[in-house]
């Protein structure tokens, strides 16, 4: 039997902040992308922080209301990226068998230690060296897969350890809401309520036949999750922490065809969007890269001020890249990347409140364009030349309408 532990940091850019300024510790604090009361928006905040109310992506202002003695500092994401290598340092002095999984959770596979000491002892050691060695707390599950390890960890914050049998399945599990279930996203929850599916219990006795109607092969990996069983390995060459994500092509005919390359630049843009998308990720950089008729290649980068993993704010970053760089010679491939990625969880927005409105809108396109690409394919609305804003036209007619795209009062 394999025995796996799911380690989560606690409040983890909260928790890096108080390690350098443990005279915090005991207050509430928050994390924001800014400090200032009308444009910060939270990342996240301590435990009692979180009692008062205060939560991730609420603006600074609302938080202050709910929490006037509420401390804000702004977020640091070097410092945290070596919190955090440091704390899979920790982490690997136990086993190799480790798997990051995002900036501050991550698997281990400790079945070597079976039979020379207790998984709940082995688990305490680790808490207690992560506190005396970097001041971060954190919570673990053991169990004996991935899937019910994840599910432990979060039974008890913060600092808690929790061991989930698949024994203990009927009692421990299975009375949660299928919303806390791993795996479920927020937009299919009322799906699965509609099908009288509202706990993991009646999720895993469903009828088989029934899930794959309505939800399909993912449907049935889920009522396989929820009856316990993931053989899913801890996998150490998973690396969460990739360095860039991008995409290139090489052009069929050498071109200086402005229209011909806006075409590719958007075709790019969509590829390297969706790809962003599918790992989870947004970008704090973009990079433009050409490769001329005679091989000799140009690069240019810029730093975002807001992370994206946005089509569009690719491609118009992208775009702004090339007619900077380009030398108007022939061309023979065009490579859009992003750099400097961060869990989408653990990004964030300076939203202007004056501008939150188009904010909103500009994200519920992306969403409705994801969702429709997922259906009928990546490319199934790129349109030629124009096609990018033809498709947010379509997208905006159909997918907003009706729509209520309210501020909140600017207090």
């Amino acid at each position: 039997m394999r025995i796996l532990f799911h380690v989560d940091m606690n409040s983890f850019f909260a928790s890096v902040e108080l390690s350098f300024r443990p005279e915090l510790k005991g207050k509430p604090v928050a994390v924001a992308g800014s400090v200032e009361d009308r444009r910060g928006i939270i990342v996240t905040s301590t435990y009692e922080a979180r009692a008062r109310g205060v939560k991730t992506a609420m603006p600074v202002w609302q938080a202050k209301k709910l929490c006037p003695e509420l401390i804000i500092l702004k977020s640091n994401f070097e410092r945290y990226r070596t919190a955090s290598r440091n704390m899979f340092d920790v982490l690997r002095s136990y086993t190799s068998l480790v798997e990051p999984v995002s900036i501050d959770e991550g698997y281990m596979d400790v079945t070597q230690y079976h039979g020379q000491i207790h998984p709940y002892k082995l688990a305490e050691q680790i808490q207690e060296q992560l506190i005396r060695d970097m001041s971060l707390p954190c919570s673990i599950g053991i169990a004996p897969n991935k899937f019910l390890a994840k599910m432990a960890s979060d039974m008890k914050k913060p600092n808690g350890i929790t061991i989930l049998r698949k024994r203990e399945l009927p009692e421990m599990l299975w009375p949660l809401a299928i919303s806390e279930m791993q795996g479920i996203g927020k937009k299919t929850i009322s799906k699965w309520e509609k099908a009288n599916i509202n706990t993991i219990g009646e999720l895993a006795t469903a009828d088989s036949g029934m899930i794959i109607e309505k939800f399909g092969s993912s449907g049935l990996k889920l009522q396989n999750r929820a009856k316990g069983n993931d053989d899913r390995p801890v996998n150490p060459d998973s690396v969460h922490d990739f360095k860039s994500i991008g995409h290139s092509t090489t052009l069929p005919m050498d071109t200086k065809n402005e229209q011909k390359i806006d075409t590719i630049l958007q075709q790019l843009a969509d590829s390297v969007s969706h790809r962003l998308s599918k790992k989870e990720v947004v970008a704090y950089g973009i990079q433009m890269t050409i490769k001329y008729h005679d091989w000799k290649v140009t690069n240019k980068s810029e730093k975002l001020r807001n992370p994206s993993h946005s089509s569009n704010d690719i491609y118009q970053r992208a775009r702004a890249l090339f007619k900077r760089a380009w030398n108007q010679e022939p061309i023979r491939l065009l490579g859009i990347s992003t750099y400097d990625l961060v869990d989408k969880r653990h990004a964030y927005k300076q939203l202007n409140l004056f501008s939150q409105e188009k904010d909103v809108k500009d994200l519920q396109i992306e969403q409705a364009v994801e969702s429709l690409q997922k259906r009928f394919g990546q490319h199934a609305l790129v349109k030629g030349a124009n096609g990018y804003e033809a498709r947010r036209r379509w997208i905006e007619q159909r997918s907003l309408r009706g729509t209520s795209l309210e501020k909140p009062d600017d207090k």
